[in-house]
């Protein structure tokens, strides 16, 4: 039984598994962020747009089933919408990241033992 919890200790401590965590958390907020600007914000302008349709309530009732086809279109829009939201920001971030690192970089400033030869150097050319 020890070796069995040791063996969990080590498996939970590990960075990946940790890495892994933070990242479900992260990702959990990211979603109601992405899921509340699709809902509340993109939504309604596109019902607009559509006259007003809402999906959600159309269906057709077969026997005494109801197969509720707009809550599938629905789907299927919001899934649409949050692939190109998602991918509008990871498009904007990368835009980011490859103008920094296209920022030409400062030369690094030599270490005081050259900066001493150098000096040396100089004095004896005199």
């Amino acid at each position: 039984m020890k070796g069995f919890i040791k063996e969990f200790k080590e498996f939970i401590s590990r960075g990946n598994v940790i890495d892994l965590a933070v990242a479900v958390v992260i990702g959990g907020a990211f979603t109601k962020i992405v899921n509340s600007l699709v809902n509340d914000i993109i939504m309604p302008i596109i019902g607009v747009i559509i006259g007003g349709i809402n999906f959600e309530h159309l269906m057709v009732t077969v026997g005494t089933a109801e197969i509720k086809y707009g809550m599938f279109i629905q789907a299927i829009v919001n899934f649409l919408l949050i692939a190109f939201v998602i991918f509008c920001i990871i498009k904007a971030i990368n835009t980011f990241n490859k103008k920094k690192e296209d920022a030409p970089e400062e030369p690094a400033k030599p270490s005081e033992d050259i900066v001493l030869l150098t000096e040396i150097r100089d004095l004896l050319k005199k």
